[in-house]
């Protein structure tokens, strides 16, 4: 790979965040405070060094921004005020759009108006297919299944997560060809990628790095008010999904099942999970009350905002059904699909929401790496003492 500077590079980062890294002097304050930073990689300080001197590929191929959680103490105790972790932040977004082979992703995080103007015209598409496609309105009682035959609906949920799951899927293949498969010189054997696979699934159910982000020397990640808060919203969300994409005609019934039937109280702790999370996500991007939180970009409100939303009209949804209201029913339940189909179809592949998946996939490629050059290094040790 040839690392040629671009000095235009740091003028196009900012176009992604917050960015102040011409005030940095590289004394490496950020990286010795950093508690998930090692000699393997020296973030943010090495990251820094790659945008002020343009090196766009070095920095392209490079995994450290991933696994960088944003707890803001390399922020907090810059001397020179350049606010470094808000630059990985705008690195991450800078990566996305460089995986995502379709250019959506650098347009919602560039523009404004390419953002909202996305989620508007797929929230009309929405409304425009509810108008064509609903079933016969009946008034005297509530049917929301005649309204909304639930297997065109799981027809249009199956689509959508075949839509998701090539869009983020073959995004993060780019993000591997780019990280992995590009300049390396040594061979990742077919064994590695299996054994590292359990500890993929387990940082993308947990991600459990973030626990090291606050309470060093504390062995309970719950003192992680971050973590244990993002925790909650994940579970709420990935609940919700299986119960949407998953079990759609179990969960969209006309039946009323008694307050102790799993299908309400799975349905309510997930509601509430999601409320919660989403909550605290957008009160601390008001209140401002934490380093990562300064600076929030369009992008980082407009996710936990669509997803209160979301579960907010599923309540109203439930809560009409269930005093008998058929009109209200019905107009709720298609504003609650014109909320949520955009922050699915545009959020998860293309959003904010995509980083869930960088992260993990990020632990996982570079232990691919250490652990196939440890093994290069074993081998290349070990022949000389053979011929011996």
């Amino acid at each position: 790979m040839i690392n040629r500077a671009d000095p235009g590079f740091l003028d196009e980062l900012k176009s992604f965040g917050e960015v102040n890294i011409e005030s940095c002097f590289n004394c490496g304050n950020c990286t010795a405070i950093c508690p998930l930073s090692t000699d393997e990689t020296p973030f943010p300080r090495n990251n820094i060094r790659m945008v002020q001197v343009g090196l766009r590929e070095k920095l392209k191929s490079s995994l450290d921004p991933w696994l960088c959680y944003y707890c803001g103490e390399c922020s907090e105790t810059c001397p020179r005020k350049a606010e470094p972790g808000e630059s990985q932040m705008a690195i991450r977004r800078w990566l996305t759009a460089q995986y995502d082979w379709t250019g959506l992703a650098k347009k919602f995080y560039t523009s404004k108006y390419w953002e909202i103007g996305s989620m508007l015209f797929i929230s009309g598409l929405v409304v425009l297919l509810i108008f064509l496609l609903h079933g016969p309105i009946v008034t005297d009682r509530v049917e929301l299944n005649t309204f909304a035959p639930v297997h065109i609906v799981e027809i249009l949920d199956i689509i959508m997560l075949a839509g998701l799951s090539f869009f983020l899927l073959s995004n993060v293949l780019r993000m591997y060809i780019f990280t992995v498969q590009r300049g390396k010189n040594f061979k990742i054997p077919i064994s590695l990628y299996i054994t590292e696979a359990l500890s993929l699934l387990y940082n993308a159910a947990t991600q459990i790095r973030w626990t090291k982000c606050e309470g060093e020397g504390d062995t309970s990640p719950w003192k992680n008010s971050s973590w244990r808060n993002h925790l909650i919203l994940v579970i709420g969300y990935v609940t919700m999904f299986v119960l949407v994409v998953g079990f759609l005609k179990w969960f969209q019934t006309d039946n009323i099942y008694p307050i102790w039937h799993p299908q309400r109280w799975i349905g309510y702790l997930a509601t509430a999970a999601l409320i919660f999370g989403s909550s605290v996500a957008i009160l601390g991007r008001i209140r401002k009350d934490k380093e990562m939180h300064r600076f929030s970009h369009l992008s980082d409100w407009i996710f936990p905002i669509l997803l209160f939303l979301t579960a907010v009209t599923g309540i109203l949804v439930n809560i009409f059904r269930y005093m008998g209201l058929p009109l209200a029913t019905y107009y709720i339940y298609a504003i609650h699909l014109a909320i949520l189909t955009p922050m699915l179809v545009l959020e998860v592949p293309f959003g904010k929401w995509s980083h869930l998946a960088y992260r993990p996939f990020a632990i996982y490629f570079q232990n691919l790496k250490l652990k196939a050059m440890e093994r290069k290094e074993e081998t290349t040790v070990a022949a000389p003492a053979s011929a011996d």
